[in-house]
């Protein structure tokens, strides 16, 4: 349970960073996110128009195959990293 803990602790934590992440640590959390709470990615890719949906969809998918517990892991350890500054 305490995976679970520090993954809804980080949650919290990158909501409350000082300044915005970058637009590919933003993408990193979020298909780690998907990866953690949904497992590996679903649908289609967006078409060409839809680029944002498409960034989204190609994080979520480049973690396919990730089991749940690293992906949490994962995000822990990113979202500590950038409230460290790095």
């Amino acid at each position: 349970m305490a995976l679970d803990d520090d993954f809804q602790a980080a949650q919290d934590r990158v909501q409350k960073l000082p300044k915005r992440p970058a637009d590919g640590e933003l993408l990193e959390l979020y298909g780690l996110y998907k990866q953690a709470t949904a497992g590996d990615v679903q649908g289609k890719r967006p078409g060409m128009l839809d680029i944002k949906g498409r960034k989204k969809h190609d994080a979520w998918a480049s973690r396919r195959g990730m089991a749940g517990d690293v992906a949490k892991q994962a995000y822990v350890d990113v979202v500590n990293r950038l409230v460290a500054g790095g």
